[in-house]
């Protein structure tokens, strides 16, 4: 596990891909320890395992085979419900596969105060979820597996719900994809730290779709 700890009384918990706890997931809990925030990033594969992104199939198998959606989020749910006795606030980021399970945790009345998922192609795979808290969700415009604008259009109108659809394809926001792309990346992180913000000091924040 990653933890930064500075004494503060909101948990910021990020949910890693399928690769593992890389350094791209070192460098988000880094930059939210900057600012100030405890920082947890709980291991969800087995072992101290960490995939290269050119072990994308092998990675993606490991996860179905090994631990699997279901798994995880229980695996989760139990490591936040720890947390809750320690924090006042708890804030859930993930990425792909751990943006799938952020949305999993929103379904659960009380477990977390703000859920923010990038590019998690899953949820469609859970649509019936109606978000229990403030849910942000970054998607990209493109994704070879499935129609982006479709699982936009399934999600949108759900209560608690704010959506990012922004130029690129999947790992648009990690500096170590080939999908990188900075500019997507640099307008998420902006639009995270305020709704982070705004969750923290408990005020509405409304995002603006931009296409």
């Amino acid at each position: 596990m990653i933890n930064y700890t500075n004494n503060n009384d909101t948990a910021v918990v990020v949910l890693h891909e399928i690769y593992g706890l890389n350094q791209h997931i070192e460098e988000v809990c880094l930059q939210f320890s900057k600012h100030h925030m405890d920082v947890f990033a709980p291991n969800m594969l087995i072992g101290e395992t960490v995939f290269d992104y050119t072990q994308e199939n092998d990675a993606y198998n490991n996860f179905l085979n090994s631990v699997g959606f279901e798994k995880a989020f229980k695996q989760i749910n139990t490591f936040i419900l720890n947390l809750r006795r320690q924090y006042n606030r708890v804030v859930v980021v993930g990425y792909s596969v751990g943006a799938t399970i952020a949305w999993l945790c929103s379904n659960e009345a009380g477990l977390c105060n703000a859920v923010i998922g990038f590019y998690g192609s899953r949820i469609r795979d859970y649509l019936e979820i109606n978000p229990k808290c403030p849910v942000l969700l970054f998607f990209p415009n493109q994704e070879k597996s499935f129609n982006v604008s479709d699982l936009v259009q399934n999600i949108n109108h759900k209560d608690n719900v704010c959506i990012k659809q922004l130029y690129g394809q999947h790992g648009f926001a990690n500096p170590s994809s080939p999908n990188y792309n900075k500019d997507s990346s640099d307008q998420a992180y902006k639009a995270m730290l305020l709704f982070i913000k705004n969750q923290v000091e408990n005020k509405i924040v409304h995002i603006v779709d931009e296409q």
